[in-house]
């Protein structure tokens, strides 16, 4: 198993954001995580790599996370590609995808990794030189998951990949992670456009106010009466 999270809590004072969340990625498999805003999507992922506190284990490859900085986690080779991208605007595209290769287990044959982000997002070569700022938000999240994945992830996080992206767009990005997947790569990817999530995740879990609500195959889910009362469920506010 390349990923096992078991009982995961979050709290921002008294706000509770995640409450007992378990879940797995498999190795070479796509799990989506879908629900609607505030359901603790966002706080799953910056909990895995560090960046909130959290309670519960965290597991990668066997090995806990909990308690390391982001910058070891990253090293162990777990990527995150964030919401807003966090993309570099002032830096070149190059430069922006140099970033992916500093960390240290990503120091070797650069060019060859380059290659291959290529062979994904044929525009980021024909912009390699221009400014990052310049691109469009299609353009740009192929740059983000481009540069994550020259950090050589054994586990990749896609944090709300379709988000102010136009559908032609959307269809490109999911096609790249359809073929990482084919290539073997693990990815966890959290979504509010459910329909788009489990067309191509293996599996999917539902979180709504903090807790998985649901979770299953993803072609059962998409056929099931209770998917949509899951999604959909009232949001309320735990406090302390």
């Amino acid at each position: 198993m390349m990923l096992d999270i078991r009982n995961l809590h979050v709290r921002y004072g008294s706000i509770v954001a995640l409450r007992g969340v378990s879940l797995h990625v498999g190795r070479g498999e796509i799990v989506s995580v879908v629900g609607p805003n505030g359901a603790g999507k966002s706080s799953l992922m910056l909990s895995l790599t560090g960046i909130v506190r959290s309670q519960g284990e965290i597991l990668l490859d066997g090995e806990s996370l909990s308690g390391l900085s982001p910058e070891a986690i990253a090293e162990r080779g777990l990527s995150l590609v964030t919401e807003d991208r966090g993309i570099f605007s002032s830096l070149t595209v190059r430069e922006n995808l140099s970033l992916g290769g500093t960390l240290a287990r990503a120091r070797v044959d650069f060019d060859r990794r380059l290659g291959e982000v290529f062979e994904l997002f044929p525009i980021l070569k024909e912009r390699l030189h221009g400014s990052a700022g310049k691109l469009s938000g299609g353009e740009q999240q192929q740059l983000a998951i481009g540069r994550a994945l020259m950090s050589l992830p054994r586990l990749l996080l896609l944090d709300e990949p379709s988000l102010g992206l136009a559908p032609v767009v959307i269809d490109r990005v999911y096609d790249a992670i359809t073929l990482l997947r084919q290539k073997g790569l693990s990815i966890l990817v959290v979504e509010q456009n459910a329909e788009r999530a489990l067309s191509v995740s293996d599996r999917t879990f539902v979180l709504s106010t903090g807790s998985v609500a649901m979770c299953g195959p993803s072609e059962q889910l998409r056929h099931d009466p209770n998917f949509r009362e899951a999604y959909f469920g009232n949001f309320t506010v735990e406090t302390a």
